[in-house]
């Protein structure tokens, strides 16, 4: 069968384009993960216009004869030391465009880049037993990992334990708070505390690590704020003054309904006080007071985490769906 839909790199997305690339998205969503909200449009505008911390955006567009956009692809190149190795893949058809070569066609544009840039590692995520799975498989992606995700919604907690464990003291830890870039004077120990997230299982990804720093936690304010989001983040602080656990949630443009939960860590010296179930419920706590109109939190964890999944648990998150992790291993040639 000859193919539907010519392959083209986008090089700066014009509104047409994003409203297109949204249309793809959104259809794909509804096609094959019923109940998950898809990227609003504008969020997908400022997927494809703003920049991306520690990396660099290569994007595609596949189309048909009439120039009606079918298929998107979206190649994320890593430009920290470690994970120069590796880049991450979001492709996706239009379900009435499938089984026409039209995502394996997007695939081997990104593979061809992947070999001029040099890297080595391609992963890719796919709903569990969804066509996206099927086609990673057929493909050569390897599994590499198990993503539980799991929703909390508040207007079904248990009001009175969430209190209790967001007031409970902690003996040699205060909480705070901030919205957007971390304040001056916790940048550098807060970046720190960061680090420790890279100790979270990541299962069988090649996935090197990210060691951040002041400047680098004020770029991701900086880049979260340009793109119209909002990040929160409370944090236990140590009597020393250093940063011991925190946790961030992603406030999606236009307050929607649903908020992202990103990182949660504690660092390893202070592991064993409940300090992640205390940032995480005083969080849910700030955002009843602050944000009303947010009704569910979504977070993920690999299903191998079982000290994070057991936080999550006890706050009143339930499992609603699976994704898995692949990574493709690019020959040099």
């Amino acid at each position: 069968m000859s193919p539907s839909a010519h392959v083209t790199p986008l090089q700066r997305a014009s509104d047409t384009e994003a409203a297109s690339w949204h249309q793809v998205v959104a259809a794909s969503t509804a096609h094959d993960m019923p109940g998950v909200l898809a990227p609003s449009l504008g969020q997908i505008h400022a997927q494809l216009t703003q920049p991306a911390l520690g990396s660099r955006r290569l994007t595609w567009l596949a189309t048909t004869a009439d120039g009606t956009t079918v298929g998107v692809a979206g190649l994320r190149l890593f430009t920290s030391p470690s994970q120069q190795h590796l880049a991450e893949l979001e492709l996706t058809v239009d379900p009435a465009h499938r089984r026409l070569r039209t995502g394996s066609l997007l695939l081997s544009a990104v593979v061809a880049a992947c070999r001029a840039e040099r890297r080595r590692s391609l992963v890719a995520t796919a709903a569990a037993d969804s066509p996206g799975e099927a086609f990673s498989e057929r493909h050569g992606f390897r599994r590499a990992l198990i993503l539980n995700h799991l929703m909390l919604r508040l207007d079904e907690l248990d009001v009175a334990e969430l209190l209790r464990i967001a007031d409970a003291e902690r003996p040699g830890y205060r909480l705070t708070g901030w919205t957007g870039t971390v304040p001056d004077e916790l940048a550098d120990t807060f970046a720190a505390a960061k680090n420790a997230m890279n100790d979270m299982p990541v299962g069988d990804l090649d996935y090197g690590s990210v060691a951040w720093d002041a400047e680098r936690v004020r770029a991701m304010g900086k880049v979260v704020a340009d793109r119209g989001d909002t990040l929160q983040t409370i944090a236990a602080v140590h009597d020393d003054g250093t940063v011991a656990g925190y946790t961030e949630i992603l406030i999606p443009q236009g307050l929607p309904p649903r908020v992202q939960q990103y990182d949660t860590a504690v660092v390893p010296a202070h592991r064993g006080h409940g300090l992640g179930l205390w940032v995480k419920a005083a969080m849910v706590r700030r955002l009843r007071a602050e944000h009303p109109g947010v009704v569910e939190i979504e977070t993920d964890n690999a299903d191998d985490n079982v000290h994070m999944l057991a936080v999550n648990h006890r706050l009143g998150f339930r499992s609603y769906r699976h994704t898995r992790e692949f990574q493709l291993d690019v020959p040099a040639t």
